[in-house]
């Protein structure tokens, strides 16, 4: 059997990718959670007396801290497994692969498993977002500077 006649039968076999259908979960996945976030977002603010400014923290850790949860228990595989990225994209991915990567190594025990296996991930994001926001914040410091900008 030749290249051309195997590629022939894979086709043959593998079925279609759904890809408007896998879209479509994605988008509704991902809008359902930050319709969440949204709705976090205004119970700091109503009960808590946050303003728009001051709520993005704890809307962000408090999102992340439920998908933390729910990957302890075993849900956001299922939800993951369903829609996708659409669970990935938002911040809550994030709390997932975290804890994810934690349960996965807990057999190797809390320091050398958990811990240092928890962050593979996570540190990289972290060190991209505090790089990014050093260079940001010295690109607009010299905006400032300059008078192009105000402050």
């Amino acid at each position: 059997m030749n290249q051309e006649q195997f590629d022939k039968i894979e086709q043959e076999i593998t079925p279609p990718t759904p890809y408007v259908k896998n879209v479509l979960k994605a988008f509704l996945v991902g809008g359902l959670i930050c319709t969440i976030g949204h709705a976090i977002t205004y119970f700091y603010i109503i009960f808590f007396d946050f303003t728009e400014k001051t709520v993005g923290n704890p809307t962000a850790a408090t999102i992340i801290f439920i998908s933390m949860l729910l990957t302890g228990f075993g849900l956001y595989k299922k939800i993951g497994q369903f829609a996708g990225a659409g669970s990935a994209v938002p911040v809550s991915g994030f709390g997932n692969a975290v804890i994810s990567a934690a349960i996965e190594h807990r057999t190797e025990g809390f320091v050398l498993g958990v811990g240092g296996n928890m962050f593979k991930l996570a540190g990289s994001v972290i060190l991209f977002g505090v790089s990014s926001a050093f260079v940001v914040s010295l690109i607009k410091l010299i905006l400032v500077t300059m008078g192009v900008i105000e402050w």
